[in-house]
């Protein structure tokens, strides 16, 4: 009877047995990695021109935008999966320093790795979770913002523990960076005994068939100096993953746990004096401390750190400069965005309109303008 029903169903066998579903899904999403990540971006673009346009469309928009991202993360852990199982013989990626670090300290301690996924799955659902309990009342709302921020200050300051004091990295997990279909597609190209064609010979390599070795093939005259160029280390590339970040102490790991429990300030705040939508109050408290915090950690790293702020490796500079152009959202939040921030972004959104394309963008602004006027994770960066 199996053998009729197989021959008969146009359905494969494989997909017939759930327990078969995920390994299948997993060898699609690896090897069409960079596919994905096209349809992952399609959606996130979808989700920011939905808000505003229909009635309760922010909810079922934000539902797509979190599963989406959920999904990316997950992805991510698959594409990091398959790329660490790679054959030492076989040409790896160069990871980015943030890739590095962040890579160490989820493979040296499950605790930070679990730790670090649930602070990600918090903050992609966070904005979720407001608009759910804002159905509730304001109190109810605001009760959740403060929980979902307590629960993240926990979460950062248990990782400020694992870390041995090191400053956060955001993301705290390593993202997707390379397609593993890649490699794959090289292999197929070569197998050590085909004549490569001279428009691939700088990207293929040849394999020695005793050791198995491979040696790379010489580079185009006319690119001789950008080959020369990305075979030079620097000091970063030769340090462990732990050495990218400096330990903070003293002043500088006061400013960093300030750091950690600003949100948490800030949102007590704004439950308590955030009723007057114009009240300078929470806003100054919250900007206060976060440029406060900057401050002290700047002038920790010039007291502790060999060279001062140029002694910085590059992922503490990478990670100083997404601090700073996170400060930027303090312009779209309280009193700011009410007084200043909004009216000149009427006036710039009734100078689009009746342009060609300019009319598009002016639309998702005023759409967006719902967003950042009801919700306050809509302009949360940490």
């Amino acid at each position: 009877m199996e053998s009729a029903w197989s021959t008969q169903n146009p359905i494969p066998a494989a997909l017939m047995q759930p327990s078969k579903w995920l390994p299948l899904y997993e060898e699609f999403v690896t090897k069409n990695a960079s596919s994905v990540g096209q349809v992952e971006s399609a959606l996130r673009s979808l989700t920011y021109i939905i808000p505003g346009r229909y009635r309760d469309s922010e909810i079922s928009s934000e539902c797509v935008h979190s599963g989406v991202q959920l999904l990316s993360l997950y992805h991510d852990s698959l594409v990091s999966r398959v790329i660490s199982r790679l054959p030492s013989t076989r040409r790896r990626p160069t990871p980015s320093p943030h890739a590095r670090y962040t890579k160490y300290w989820t493979s040296h301690s499950s605790l930070y790795q679990k730790i670090a996924l649930t602070l990600q799955m918090v903050q992609y659902t966070e904005l979720l979770w407001e608009m759910t309990a804002r159905r509730r009342g304001e109190k109810v709302r605001w009760r959740a913002i403060i929980l979902i921020e307590a629960a993240k200050a926990i979460c950062r300051l248990l990782l400020l523990r694992l870390t041995n004091s090191r400053p956060l990295v955001s993301p705290p997990l390593p993202e997707r960076e390379v397609d593993p279909r890649s490699f794959e597609e090289e292999d197929s190209d070569w197998n050590g005994m085909q004549t490569p064609s001279s428009d691939r010979s700088s990207e293929l390599c040849w394999t020695m068939p005793r050791t198995g070795l491979s040696l790379p093939s010489l580079p185009d005259a006319d690119d001789l100096s950008n080959y020369l160029i990305s075979k030079v280390l620097t000091a970063d590339d030769i340090k462990p993953p732990k050495a990218l970040l400096h330990r903070v102490t003293g002043q500088g790991q006061f400013a960093e746990i300030l750091y950690i429990l600003r949100p948490v300030i800030y949102a007590l705040a704004m439950q308590r004096y955030g009723r007057n939508k114009r009240s300078w109050r929470p806003w100054l408290i919250g900007f206060g401390m976060e440029y406060g915090c900057r401050q002290l950690a700047k002038s920790d790293l010039r007291e502790r750190v060999v060279g001062g702020l140029r002694g910085l490796t590059g992922l503490e500079r990478e990670e100083l400069r997404k601090r700073g152009w996170a400060m930027g959202w303090w312009f779209m939040r309280g009193p700011f965005y009410e007084n200043i921030t909004k009216s000149w972004l009427n006036n710039l959104t009734d100078r689009m309109k009746g342009k060609p394309l300019l009319d598009l963008v002016s639309s998702v602004i005023e759409d967006y303008e719902y967003l950042w006027d009801n919700y306050y994770f809509s302009t949360a960066t940490l």
